[in-house]
């Protein structure tokens, strides 16, 4: 079959994929000629997704080491599959449903709109899958995967049982006293009214206000307030009648429940214990709080006082909670200011009776919210405090010339155009950046809240997966990310895994009219548990990442004994991005290992963050997000995929910009023009490795065992970028340029047919290699230069070794490489025409160079530009060329301008020593080391060594050229 004059991506990629589909070429077992499996679980993307870049990366480097293990014949497994992403799908369909004037969810009710958003799953939810089959992903399609599938209501095509699994391991953790209902604080999004992980929040530095307040103390009392340098000098000292604290959110202040200071606070010693007031309110029920010591308040940090709101601050409910301080809830679930529960006068009577010390019980009906404020946003309520506040006298006050004042703090202009008393105190607003958290489906500023959910008492399974990483069951590489997994899991949290949504796996526990509990798979079940009482099950779902956390084993069927769970479990290999090791990986450790006994991986490689050519991370914000479609479209999948895999350092976040897909589609290109060039001279692949007499081929077939080897080793350590780089290195350096250049005139003499033969089959051996990293180029050419058995995605990967290396041929054509690199390089040096032949002098030579440079005389002509070589002495207007045990001199006094070269390798010089000399200022620079990143200071050192070897290889020219 006679090959195009180019490779076109968009149309052969299309047919390849087609198929391998119709050949069932991925499916789990193909291929398989041993009894060792390799088995790969895709981390599930939500079914509302579309492929990014960072999909793409983590996709690749799996497919790469899938394809790699299928073609050694393992029985290999790529489990595919998509979460149910409980808020984002739900929000895609409400926002379907008001797009088209629908009713919205409440007024049709939870069936209804569960069947719409399988409706919508069936209609739209494969998005992810077909572009993943566009990147070349080779999963078992098959036995595509849903979090989803089995669960009530499901319509046909939907079959499975991960929703038994994860109703069954509800009921387990349950009954084990596990998983418990409680009232804890959470982020709750205020737009879905729901519960969400952090995972979902996003912190975002906005600009913000810091408000400082006034808390009288009880009865009038006074302190004197000291400030002292380190020695105990008096700074300052005055009597005070109040202690003053600072807040970002000043509507919190109604659920105040104490201030905290450090026990180290000299300045708050004489008031701790004391009672103080809350400055907001009706005046006739100002509520009192007592002054606490914890260790949390910061003393060099404000005023070093805090204000503790235990029900809206994660902070202040470690110290509320240490401390027994009661958790005042303010706002609804719309983050609206309470209207419900007790009146307020009742209310701040109860929590008056609280802090002074008598226990009153639940507060959870305690609504502290003045009736003015009551039912409004959060964020009018605060305006609405900060204004009662200052009017009332009690905001700490500063002269207007305060840099710390935001602008809306200064003082107006006066009407008559005079100017403004600059001795007039203003209240101390100070404008600074606050981290604020946002859902990053809703957008809205996410509130800290108190609610009933249900945990997994994860003290309760977190050891066993601690031990499993310590003890090397599972690596996690690199290390460096060990210190995270560790860092979260001793520091673990009860787990919140309850939503307030109706799309995802309903909670299995019913209650009866007393309250009391009946968790069970079914609803009959449960009723079995009470008979003659009526039920009502919890409308809670289950978090997407408890569902997601058993997802190794309920894609291979358990709890059913299958035999994929037999054969494949536990898994080889988990690739994943680092943002996910404790939301995901943490937690499928200690699922896996509570439920079934065992790890779900042996090896979890965490890559890093894709980001753009200038090392920016991407957001639709900034306009740098990389659509990886879009590459595909324009440069190749193959061009896509070399370039994510040359770039994926271990350790490393790799920098893409569409300049470097292209540069790898040229890379396609020289492969198929190489291939192009050996069709046209005769040689085709699949034929058995020949053994050839010409040094030229014995060194090739050398140098591909030597490529064999080392591609073998870095996919073995996740040395993905080694693999690109190494394979890159030598298919168009040694085969495409090296081989090919050294091949033509061997076409046409004795050496021919061993010549095709080598050649055809070094291609073979180039496209077997290439395969895991570029599948559809590699595939295409299979097909095209010779009759296959099969096709290349089941290709037998080569296990040839050292013995293929033949030590002499490697030794001369190595040397003649060498020698031709230097004469070139010397010819460009010096500004020698292209056009020019040079004379080669021999100067001095060994045994062994000589007989190097006779056998191989007219390929050194033919490529380094040069005369047949003649021994000789190094006289006037030469320069030198070295090569291992010879000396050469090259004639260029009459083809060069001396002088015209001196001058412009002088300039050339000083730019480059400038240059350097900037980087090493740069490296010498101690704020330099300390904030930059370790990547970023290794390159700066690569550039400043490849300066320096320029500027060592310019000033050796020059010197060469005082010669002339």
């Amino acid at each position: 079959m006679s090959m195009d004059k180019s490779f076109d991506a968009a149309t052969a990629e299309a047919r390849i994929a087609a198929e391998w589909d119709r050949t069932d070429a991925f499916k789990a077992g193909a291929n398989a000629s041993r009894d060792e499996t390799f088995t790969v679980m895709i981390p599930p993307p939500n079914v509302t997704g579309s492929l990014h870049i960072g999909h793409a990366l983590n996709n690749t480097l799996q497919d790469i080491l899938v394809r790699w293990h299928r073609m050694r014949g393992f029985d290999t497994l790529w489990q595919p599959g998509q979460d149910h992403a409980g808020i984002a799908t739900q929000m895609v369909v409400e926002r379907q449903m008001a797009e088209r004037q629908e009713p919205n969810r409440r007024d049709i009710g939870r069936d209804a709109f569960v069947e719409k958003i399988w409706a919508w799953k069936q209609e739209s939810g494969d998005t992810i899958i077909n572009q993943l089959k566009r990147l070349g992903a080779s999963c078992d399609w098959s036995r595509n995967a849903f979090t989803m599938s089995g669960a009530p209501g499901a319509p046909a095509g939907e079959e499975g049982n991960f929703h038994d699994a994860v109703i069954r391991v509800f009921v387990d953790l349950y009954n084990k006293g596990i998983i418990y209902r409680g009232k804890r604080l959470v982020n709750w999004d205020p737009h879905f009214e729901t519960a969400i992980s952090d995972l979902e929040v996003e912190n975002r530095e906005t600009p913000g206000q810091m408000w400082h307040f006034k808390y009288p103390l009880a009865g009038g009392a006074t302190y004197t307030y000291t400030e002292t340098d380190e020695d105990g000098t008096v700074l300052f000292e005055e009597e005070r009648d109040y202690i003053a604290i600072a807040t970002t959110r000043p509507e919190t202040m109604l659920g105040d429940g104490a201030v905290a200071v450090h026990p180290s606070d000299k300045r708050y010693a004489p008031i701790v214990g004391q009672l103080c007031e809350i400055p907001v309110g009706p005046k006739e029920h100002r509520r009192l709080i007592p002054i606490i010591t914890d260790e949390y308040p910061d003393p060099d940090f404000g005023s070093g006082a805090v204000k503790i709101t235990g029900a809206h601050d994660f902070n202040d409910y470690g110290v509320a909670v240490r401390n027994g301080i009661p958790l005042y809830a303010l706002m609804d679930s719309k983050g609206a200011m309470r209207s419900d529960g007790q009146s307020y006068a009742d209310s701040a009577d109860i929590a008056s009776r609280a802090a002074g010390g008598e226990d009153v019980g639940d507060v959870s009906t305690v609504n502290l919210v003045p009736d003015e404020l009551r039912g409004l946003d959060r964020f009018e309520a605060r305006k609405r405090v900060v204004d009662q506040i200052t009017t009332d006298g009690l905001a700490v006050m500063t002269q207007p010339s305060d840099p710390r004042l935001g602008k809306a703090a200064r003082p107006p202009e006066p009407e008559d155009g005079g100017e403004a008393r600059m001795d007039d105190l203003v209240p101390l607003v100070e404008a600074k950046p606050i981290m604020q958290p946002f859902g990053d489906r809703s957008g809205v500023v996410i509130e800290p809240m108190l609610t009933d959910q249900w945990f997994v008492d994860t003290q309760k399974i977190v050891g066993p997966a601690l031990d499993a990483v310590r003890d090397g069951r599972t690596q996690i590489l690199p290390e460096q990310h060990k210190k995270v997994y560790f860092n979260w899991l001793e520091n673990i949290e009860p787990w919140t895994i309850s939503r307030q949504l109706w799309w995802g796996h309903q909670i299995p526990v019913w209650c009866d009219d007393d309250g009391n509990q009946y968790c069970a798979p079914t609803e009959a079940e449960a009723q079995a548990q009470a008979p003659g009482k009526t039920l009502t099950r919890d409308p809670d779902v289950l978090d997407t990442w408890f569902s997601s956390g058993l997802w190794p084993i309920g894609t291979l069927g358990w709890p059913e004994d299958t035999a994929e769970l037999r054969k494949y479990f536990p898994t080889s290999t988990l690739i994943t991005g680092f943002d996910i090791i404790f939301f995901w990986v943490a937690r499928m450790m200690m699922m896996q290992l509570e439920v079934v006994g065992d790890v779900p991986f042996r090896t979890v490689y965490v890559h890093g963050l894709v980001r753009d050519e200038k090392g920016a991370k991407m957001s639709k914000s900034k306009g740098n997000v990389i659509d990886p479609l879009t590459l595909i479209d324009e440069y190749g999948a193959d061009a896509l995929r070399f370039t994510l895999t040359s770039m994926a350092a271990m350790g490393r976040d790799p920098k893409l910009g569409p300049k470097h897909v292209e540069a790898n589609r040229n890379f396609v290109t020289k492969i198929w023009n190489a291939t192009r060039f050996a069709e046209m001279n005769g040689a085709r692949g699949g034929g058995a490795r020949p053994e050839p007499s010409h040094t030229v081929n014995r060194w090739i077939i050398g140098e591909v065992a030597r490529i064999r080897m080392a591609t073998d080793e870095a996919l073995d350590t996740y040395r993905f970028n080694d693999a690109a780089t190494g394979l890159y290195a030598f298919v168009w350096g040694k085969v495409c340029d090296w081989y090919v250049e050294f091949a033509k005139p061997l076409f046409d003499g004795e050496h021919a047919n061993e010549t095709r033969a080598t050649m055809g089959w070094v291609l073979d051996q180039c496209f077997t290699l290439l395969h895991p990293i570029m599948p559809f180029v590699t595939e295409e050419l299979w097909a095209l230069t010779g009759e296959r058995p099969k096709m290349l995605v089941h290709g037998d990967w080569p296990t040839y070794g050292e013995n293929l290396i033949d030590a002499d041929a490697d030794r001369q054509m190595n040397w003649v490489i060498g020698l031709i690199e230097s004469i070139r390089s010397a010819r460009a040096q010096m500004g020698v025409p292209a056009g020019a032949k040079l004379d080669l002098i021999v100067t001095e030579a060994d045994e062994a160079a000589r007989a190097a440079l006779t056998a191989n005389a007219p390929l050194v002509e033919r490529l380094a530009r040069t005369n047949t070589p003649q021994d000789g002495t190094a006289g006037r207007g030469t320069i030198a060329v070295a090569a291992p045990g010879a000396s050469f001199a090259l004639p260029i006094g009459d083809v060069i301008d001396a002088g015209a070269e001196t001058q412009r390798l002088t300039k050339s010089a000083g730019k480059t020593e400038k240059d350097a000399e900037g980087l090493r200022k740069r490296l010498a620079n101690p704020k330099f080391a300390e904030n930059a990143e370790p990547e970023v200071i290794e390159e700066t050192r690569d550039k400043l060594a490849a300066l320096d070897d320029d500027l060592a290889r310019i000033r050796a020219a020059l010197k060469q050229l005082e010669t002339l």
